[in-house]
Formats: C-alpha cells, structure tokens, sequence
C-alpha cells in the first residue's frame, strides 16, 4: 500500500495541484493584503469611514457583563452579540473580486497565447508542406470535355 501511495503522489498532476495550493494560498494572503490595507481604506474613506469591515448592524441585545466599546464589531462578535457584519462582507467580496479578476486575465492571456501557438504551428505546417501533385482527372470528367468541347466547335 506504501508502494501505491508513493506512486500516486510522484505522479505530475498531484504535484501539479499541490504546487498550485500552494502559490494559490500565497496569493490569496497578497489579496487579501491589497484589498484590507490599499482598497478598503479608500473605500471606507469614501463612505465616511477609515475601517470599512467594521460596519455592521447590531441584531440582539449586549450581554451585561460587556464593558467595551459598543462600536467595537471584532469585540462585540468576540462577546457573542448576533451581528450582521456587511462592512466584513463587502470586503470579502472585494477579494473575490480581484482574485476572480486576476484568474480572468491569466486565463485570457494563455489562452491567447496558446492560439499564437497553434496559428504560428499551424504556418509551419503549412510553409513546410511540399507541394502535392494533383490528382489526376478521372476518365468520365475527361471524357465530358471533350464532348462539350466538341458541341461547343460545332455551334
């Protein structure tokens, strides 16, 4: 059974994938990055505020022991109050957006390159092509001219 494991694991596309795991949750990290500490600043900045993902909609009552701040949506979810955190939301949706965006513009880009490819190979296929000598006219077709040829003589 160790034997099977080993070969299924050396075999390319497993390596492939976990390769990709891996640079796909490095990337997801630079996302995430751009968007908290480049875009939704800026966003929330627009709205009227610095911290875009604290935005939120309190949904039940505080519990009594709380003593911080009521504006304070990590602490107040940390102390189990039901919120609706749309600000946390939106900027989740912002990442999805970009990573989609990005995955868009890498796949765009292969996929033209690829065509590239198959156009330029498909020149080469051509350009080295030796000329093919026609086939030759069967009987009938021959046979067809020549009456037609002598009809058009005799008009």
């Amino acid at each position: 059974m160790l034997k099977e494991f080993r070969a299924f694991i050396m075999r390319g596309n497993v390596l492939d994938l976990a390769v990709a795991v891996i640079i796909g949750a490095a990337f997801g990290r630079i996302v995430t990055s751009l968007t908290d500490d480049v875009l939704m600043p800026v966003i929330g900045r627009i709205f009227g505020g610095l911290d875009f993902s604290s935005y939120f909609w309190r949904m039940g009552p505080v519990p009594a022991n709380y003593a911080g701040s009521l504006s304070d949506y990590a602490a107040l979810k940390k102390a189990g109050v039901p919120l609706l955190g749309y600000g946390a939301f939106a900027t989740q949706l912002v990442n999805f957006l970009i990573v989609a965006f990005i995955i868009f513009l890498l796949i765009r880009t292969v996929n033209r390159a690829a065509a590239m490819l198959e156009r330029e190979a498909a020149r080469l296929r051509r350009d080295d092509a030796t000329p093919v000598a026609p086939e030759p006219e069967p009987v009938e077709i021959a046979l067809l001219r020549e009456i037609r040829d002598e009809l058009k003589a005799r008009a």
